[in-house]
This record gives structure tokens, C-alpha cells and sequence, in this order.
């Protein structure tokens, strides 16, 4: 199953254009954009795509009549995975349920047949028995377990975009379902793989 990343259009174009140069970098917080210039498809516009899929385009005055519509990227679901580690380990070997990794197996031949290439980040998560910090070394290094594992079973290196350990931390594009407390909640204590798409 899969969903959509939702693009949006920009009806005007953005003050700040202007004061870029063709080729630049220009740096948000969060967010980051590239000038498309070059594209045939648009040889004298204004097309931006940030890093989460989103298009953002420009209309005349400050921009042509030519440029293509924004595109829908469709990208796979969240695969959550209830690993329960031995306490305070990390390695494979060291996985209790390791039934667990069937869907992940699954996942992993779902992505190598897919006929696009897929962008891949991984992050770990504990609960909150523990410091902060310690369970933020101890969740990377889970998450760092499963890349390894995919990369084993075929996943290119290079296709996993990054992985992060965040405790019990939850940034919005992990927040999958309702996870319960964070007091000794097993419900905490998983690894996410996500798929984010390409910027256009």
C-alpha cells in the first residue's frame, strides 16, 4: 500500500527569487531548494522542489507560461518495526522477537523490485526508562542494526539517506499511530523505515 506526498502550487512567485542568482543554494530553516535551472522542460523558469517533494513554481510576470504542473510523488508507507532488543544491546543477535523481521524482509524485496529508485531513512526510538542521552546512542545503534541488515540483503548503500536516533523524541514524520506513554511503553521501543521522495 502506498500514499501520496502531497504537492502544492505557488500562485505568485517568491519575493525572494529575485535576489537569487541562477545555480544558487538558497537556505530555510528546514527546508531546502534548488534552482531547476537547465531543465528542458521549462529552459527559462522558476521551478523549485524542496527536499520532502514539494513544488513550488512561479507565474508570469516573473516567470514563463511553459512550466510543467507540479507532480504528485507517490511514495510507500511507514514500515514500523516492534523490535524488542535484549536491555541495553543492539546487535542482531541480540533481537528477541526476531519473527519481526519477516516485514522487513518483505519491505526489502517489495523496494529492490521496485522500478524507481527509493530514498530510504531509518530512525530508532526508545521509551523513557533511561536518560535522554543514553537511549539516544542506544536507539541509533539499533537503528544502524537494520541498516545494516538491509544493506546485507541488497539494499545499495547509497539508498539509505540517513539514520538517526532520536529517544523517546518523535519528529512529525515519524508520528505513526498512537504510541501510548512514555513511561516503560514496549510500544515505544521500535525502529521506522521511511521512504521520502526526491526533491523534482
Amino acid at each position: 500500500m502506498r500514499y501520496l506526498t502531497t504537492l502544492r502550487t505557488l500562485a505568485l512567485a517568491l519575493p525572494a527569487t529575485a535576489a537569487l542568482s541562477f545555480g544558487a543554494v538558497a537556505q530555510e530553516p528546514e527546508e531546502t531548494y534548488w534552482y531547476a535551472a537547465g531543465d528542458p522542460a521549462a529552459p527559462e523558469g522558476q521551478l523549485w522542489a524542496t527536499s520532502y517533494g514539494e513544488c513550488w513554481q512561479s507565474t508570469p510576470p516573473d516567470g514563463p507560461t511553459n512550466l510543467p504542473p507540479c507532480q504528485v510523488i507517490e511514495v510507500r508507507d511507514p514500515l514500523v518495526l516492534r523490535i524488542q532488543f535484549a536491555l541495553d544491546r543492539y546487535g542482531l543477535n541480540d533481537i528477541l522477537n526476531p519473527s519481526v523481521l519477516t516485514a522487513l524482509d518483505d519491505y526489502i524485496q517489495d523496494v529492490k523490485a521496485s522500478p524507481r529508485q527509493e530514498r530510504l531513512v531509518i530512525g530508532g526510538f526508545t521509551d523513557k526508562l533511561g536518560t535522554f542521552d543514553y537511549n539516544l546512542v542506544l536507539s541509533e545503534n539499533r537503528a544502524n542494526t537494520i541498516r545494516e541488515y538491509m544493506i546485507d540483503q541488497g539494499i545499495p548503500r547509497g539508498d539509505i539517506a540517513s539514520v538517526t536516533g532520536y529517544s523517546w523524541d518523535v519528529p512529525p514524520e515519524f508520528q505513526v499511530g498512537d504510541l501510548g506513554p512514555l513511561e516503560n511503553n514496549p510500544l515505544r521501543r521500535r525502529v521506522v523505515v521511511l521512504e521520502v521522495p526526491e526533491a523534482m
